[in-house]
């Protein structure tokens, strides 16, 4: 055996999708807290999870809104609706006219397509933006590849945590929850710091579309002072470096 195969692979990440909801004013965002159980432990983070092979189904073509090709793309803002529902209770759907409400079906044991297809209406793919794009660093145990999306959301007064993968939700202003939660996970950190950089939800949204794409991979680089958590300047964040001891992976 080689010294170079004995070196440990690090592990492959999962896809994943989240989702910013948020309403203003001022600007808040709807976020849950984890159970203390599982990864991401008692954090407070936004609402998401692991993309499924449901989410790649070609029956959706006629339950959501898109504009788009039937790909990976559409899969993911899917799974980030999906997601959603299932930890929060809320559904974001448009009807004919192009109009988004929040709907809280109370269907217990049925298929999320199911569900959607019961309104009567679809789901706003077309209206998610694309916020950013997150991999877990390599030095991380579990992995992610995770995609962030904005909506500006409708009347989501009947948010309810599911009491199994979440334990509790709240709106929060972002630069409330950065001043008083400990232990935010990296990428939700940074992420709530990017929301404070806007005044408005349209001007959140409208930053969303104009900014260009960029996979964030943190990585640990050594310094004569200690190892610190670096992430590519033109991700647009205005922090790019950490000390690796304040940085949660998980």
């Amino acid at each position: 055996m080689t010294e170079e195969s004995t070196v440990a692979q690090p592990p492959v990440p999962r896809l994943a999708a989240t989702l910013l909801l948020l309403r203003e004013a001022p600007i808040e965002v709807l976020m849950v807290r984890r159970n203390s159980r599982g990864t991401f432990a008692s954090a407070l983070v936004f609402p998401g999870g692991v993309h499924a092979e449901e989410d790649m189904a070609e029956d959706w073509a006629g339950l959501i809104a898109w504009s788009g090709e039937a790909d990976r793309e559409r899969s993911l803002r899917i799974c980030a609706l999906r997601e959603t529902f299932e930890e929060t209770g809320v559904l974001p759907l448009v009807d004919p006219a192009g109009q988004v409400s929040a709907h809280q079906p109370d269907q217990p044991d049925v298929p999320f397509m199911e569900i959607v297809r019961a309104s009567g209406m679809k789901l706003p793919l077309d209206q998610l933006v694309h916020f950013a794009h997150w991999i877990t660093p390599e030095f991380a145990p579990k992995r992610f590849d995770t995609h962030f999306y904005a909506l500006a959301a409708p009347d989501c007064g009947h948010a309810r945590s599911d009491g199994a993968e979440t334990v509790s939700l709240e709106w929060r202003a972002p630069a409330g929850v950065i001043a008083s939660e400990t232990g935010l996970p990296f990428p939700t950190r940074l992420n709530l710091l990017r929301l404070t950089e806007s005044p408005t939800l349209d001007h959140v949204i409208e930053a969303s579309r104009m900014r260009p794409r960029c996979t964030v991979l943190p990585r640990l680089v050594e310094r004569e002072d200690g190892n610190v958590v670096v992430i590519p300047s033109e991700a647009g964040y205005s922090i790019t470096e950490e000390p690796r001891g304040g940085v949660r992976v998980r």
